[in-house]
């Protein structure tokens, strides 16, 4: 039987690396199990959805170069939704006009926040936080 995940991403990747690669992975398998998955990216966690950022968290989570990027794309891919904290992105200095320059290719996020996050995990039927 299939259920809907809210999956909130929300740690710093600065301060660990390897809960949000972790968090890419169970999001990436849950999806691919065929459940239906809502990402949120909030706070300092909205750089992995930065190209150039991704590619630096592999080295520093211990995983093979291009793991973190692969499994976000495949999350990206089968997710119902990306979701990414409007003012968080703003703080980093990622606002919805320069975004394309930024952000990973392919990626149609969803610019949200709080009301997002109320809405998604109220109608999910397990949430998870990483």
């Amino acid at each position: 039987m299939s259920k809907t995940y809210f999956v909130m991403f929300s740690t710093d990747p600065e301060v660990d690396p390897r809960k949000c690669a972790v968090g890419i992975a169970c999001a990436s398998q849950i999806a691919g199990d065929g459940h239906t998955v809502d990402a949120f990216f909030a706070a300092h966690a909205v750089r992995l959805l930065h190209a150039d950022y991704l590619e630096t968290l592999d080295e520093r989570a211990g995983q093979e170069p291009g793991s973190s990027r692969a499994m976000l794309d495949a999350l990206i891919a089968q997710a119902r939704g990306v979701y990414c904290s409007t003012g968080s992105q703003a703080l980093v200095g990622v606002t919805p006009e320069n975004a394309d320059a930024v952000l990973v290719p392919g990626l149609e996020v969803h610019w949200s926040g709080p009301p997002g996050v109320s809405a998604l995990s109220a109608s999910a039927d397990a949430c998870l936080n990483f």
